[in-house]
């Protein structure tokens, strides 16, 4: 029986996209084993393009799978194989047989046989992107047995200068709705507490068929799912109207991915983001009236060509003004093709680590502070792995807990109501009170 090993990088689409292409192999009759152990006949790499980071973290996966796997039929989808799909074909060497990109991944079965029976590697990738999704789905999942993701959403319609995604994605569609609440159904039935709902442009889910965002958590919420959490938002979505909404889905974690990337205008302006400081601002005491204590998290690039030191100082005001629970920093990388690439005042590698890295230890002081409200408290903790004799897990604000019962390991896959007695290195110390559910 052929075996078939996967590496992803990126998103928790390409997570999703990653699973749902095993899960077509498997039904082939391939058997999935672990990559680092070595010895497969497949190798699936998804890759990510959306940072030059990003671009070399894919190739060096791809030799990577080359030296572990000698002889395998490399698979290369993701981003990078999309926006570069020559290059990629170029690494035959490196067993490079198959180049899939965004597209025609549910055809990875027929596309891989065909590409055996080659001397070159198959480029398979369609540059006509952003026809309709995808029909992808999938039954299980890479996290383990807790916790899924389910995307809905693909492509993305919007024209930030910075980023190259639209170019790789297509534009932004939407999964029907039905089909939501069928694999949500699915995945209930096969024993998940939490799905986490996903998708490149997720705030942009049907623009295209005159729906919107909180149509599909309805659907989602249905499956009689325990937990439901958002894997992102753009403020702009986040209306009266939809707070409303969302507030009625009893199973929606209170925990909020509100994509920030810089707290000052001009810069913002120059990103062609499409709101202000001030919006933004609106839009988090929106989530926060409808859910007193939520955590609302963010995404922070910083380093934008011309960001001067002022412009870096108003987007740390902000940062401590919104009082995150938790922000990602990420230094600006220059993106070829990409309107921003050719905007002046570019700020050298060390400039832009320097200021990362003093948002970072910002986003750290914020976390500890977020999460010392908490202590002493009780929380539904859902425990999804063990380590260190101790089960891990995490609060529906996305606080990452680990506890003992009673001195044994506390049930994964299970929720638990847990007493967070202090903070260590590993997160939060808890005690398991009462087991939840299942």
């Amino acid at each position: 029986m052929p075996t078939i090993a996967a590496l992803t990088l990126g998103c928790k689409v390409n997570q999703y996209d990653s699973r749902a292409m095993i899960e077509r192999l498997e039904r082939a009759g391939y058997t999935e084993i672990p990559f680092d152990g070595g010895g497969a006949d497949a190798v699936l790499i998804n890759t990510c393009t959306v940072t030059a980071s990003g671009d070399q973290k894919s190739r060096q996966a791809i030799r990577r799978a080359g030296r572990l796997h000698p002889g395998a039929a490399v698979i290369v989808s993701g981003c990078l194989a999309q926006r570069d799909p020559d290059a990629v074909a170029a690494m035959f060497g490196d067993g490079v047989r198959l180049v899939l990109g965004t597209q025609r991944r549910a055809e990875i079965v027929e596309l891989l046989e065909e590409s055996l029976r080659r001397t070159e590697p198959l480029v398979a990738v369609d540059r006509s992107i952003g026809r309709g999704f995808e029909p992808l789905s999938v039954s299980a999942s890479a996290e383990g047995r807790a916790r899924a993701t389910l995307k809905i959403q693909e492509g993305c319609d919007s024209r930030c200068t910075y980023c190259v995604i639209p170019s790789v994605r297509g534009r932004a569609r939407s999964r029907p709705v039905d089909e939501i609440g069928i694999e949500a159904a699915r995945l209930v039935e096969s024993g998940y507490m939490e799905i986490v709902v996903t998708g490149v442009n997720l705030s942009a889910y049907g623009k295209d068929t005159g729906g919107c965002l909180a149509d599909a958590l309805d659907a989602a919420a249905r499956s009689g799912i325990k937990r439901l959490r958002l894997s992102s938002l753009e403020p702009g979505v986040v209306t009266d109207a939809f707070v409303e909404r969302i507030k009625r889905v009893d199973a929606l974690c209170p925990h909020f991915p509100l994509a920030l990337q810089s707290g000052s205008a001009a810069v913002l302006k120059r990103m062609g983001r499409g709101y202000t400081p001030d919006g933004y601002m609106r839009a988090v005491d929106r989530l926060r009236e409808a859910f007193p204590d939520c955590a609302v998290t963010t995404d922070i690039l910083t380093g934008f060509p011309g960001e001067t030191e002022e412009e870096f100082e108003e987007t740390a005001r902000f940062i401590k003004d919104a009082g995150f629970s938790r922000i990602h920093v990420f230094p600006y990388s220059k993106r070829d093709g990409t309107p921003a690439a050719r905007l002046p005042g570019h700020l050298t590698n060390a400039q832009k680590a320097y200021r990362a890295r003093a948002l970072i230890e910002l986003g750290r002081n914020l976390e500890q502070r977020y999460i010392k409200r908490m202590i002493g408290g009780i929380k539904p903790v859902l425990f999804e792995r063990s380590s260190n004799g101790e089960a891990e897990g995490y609060t529906p604000e996305y606080v990452r807990v680990h506890a003992r019962a009673d001195g044994n390991e506390a049930p994964l896959g299970a929720a638990a109501e847990t007493r967070l007695m202090e903070i260590t290195e590993r997160g939060v110390r808890g005690v398991i009170i009462e087991r939840r559910y299942p």
